[in-house]
């Protein structure tokens, strides 16, 4: 019983018709519904009503959302919260289109946390009857689901201890200042098998550096490249690879200036996995494991 796994990612965009040609033509992603000012997508393998919803009027993170496996979850999640002292509320079915009943958790970081165990079903769309392996006519990169969430904090150990003791995350690696008196400067949590279900680096509070898509491998990130360039999508890092989590990675920005990520091939993680422990004077080879160089905007823009 626990956190299943990121459900969706709840983003501000300064202009919806905009924010609507990167998300659903140039990712490839489906549009399930809209409202005033708001509108709702998921990836082709993606079951659950939406991942992703865009909100007219401004840039940054609204909210995040992770899946629970049963109302119990939350209620025990619930207690636990508000003993470490977090700001919690109960939301509603309604408050959240096609959304049950959860609880909404303000972070030690400021930022906002859903948890919530209902959500109305569409269905993948290769279904689950003798399926097809993938979408025959997929748009743009055919993004098939998404997969974590980057965030920054003030105090990256506080927010470290929140997850593990509260919400049941494990860290699969960490950046520190110094082994012999260590100074948390980055945390990578994970709660179901892979290398990371949401991270947080040192930085300003309630800050969003980016959430990023799954793709099967390393040919899917390079055509997706491709896909960015016909586009004229602003690639901010990639293709390269990463050594913190192995993955590959290409990391580029929606209209509005909010940071996306397309990844492929991290490791896996199981409840026994030894934390990784990197020093700070090698973080440019834990982030860019290949060019080992960190550019200034990858490491201050944040929205």
């Amino acid at each position: 019983m626990s956190v299943m796994r990121l459900g969706y990612v709840h983003l501000r965009v300064t202009d919806l018709d905009s924010a609507k040609g990167h998300y659903g033509t140039t990712l490839g992603m489906t549009e399930t519904a809209s409202e005033q000012g708001k509108v709702f997508y998921k990836g082709w393998d993606e079951y659950d009503h939406h991942s992703v919803v865009l909100e007219e009027g401004g840039v940054g993170l609204v909210k995040l959302g992770y899946k629970c496996e049963t109302s119990e979850d939350i209620a025990r999640y619930e207690s636990r919260a508000q003993r470490f002292g977090a700001s919690v509320a109960r939301m509603s079915k309604g408050d959240n289109m096609a959304v049950g009943d959860g609880i909404r958790i303000t972070l030690p970081s400021e930022h906002t946390v859903e948890l919530y165990s209902d959500m109305e079903h569409l269905g993948t769309e290769p279904g689950v009857l003798n399926p097809e392996s993938w979408p025959r006519f997929g748009r743009g990169v055919s993004v098939p689901r998404i997969d974590h969430a980057l965030l920054t904090c003030e105090d990256p150990a506080m927010v470290e201890r929140f997850f593990m003791e509260c919400l049941d995350f494990r860290p699969s690696e960490r950046v520190v200042t110094d082994p012999a008196d260590p100074e948390l400067i980055g945390t990578w949590l994970f709660c179901t098998n892979t290398p990371h279900d949401i991270a947080f680096i040192k930085g300003g509070n309630g800050k969003f550096h980016h959430f990023a898509y799954f793709l099967e491998d390393t040919s899917a990130i390079l055509r997706a490249g491709d896909i960015f360039a016909m586009d004229d999508v602003p690639v901010d890092v990639g293709p390269t690879r990463h050594g913190i989590t192995r993955g590959h990675t290409i990391y580029f920005f929606d209209p509005a200036g909010n940071r996306n990520e397309v990844f492929a091939n991290g490791y896996i993680t199981y409840p026994d996995f030894p934390t990784i422990t990197w020093t700070a004077d090698q973080l440019s080879k834990g982030i860019f494991y290949i060019g080992r160089e960190l550019n200034e905007r990858f490491t201050s823009v944040v929205t």
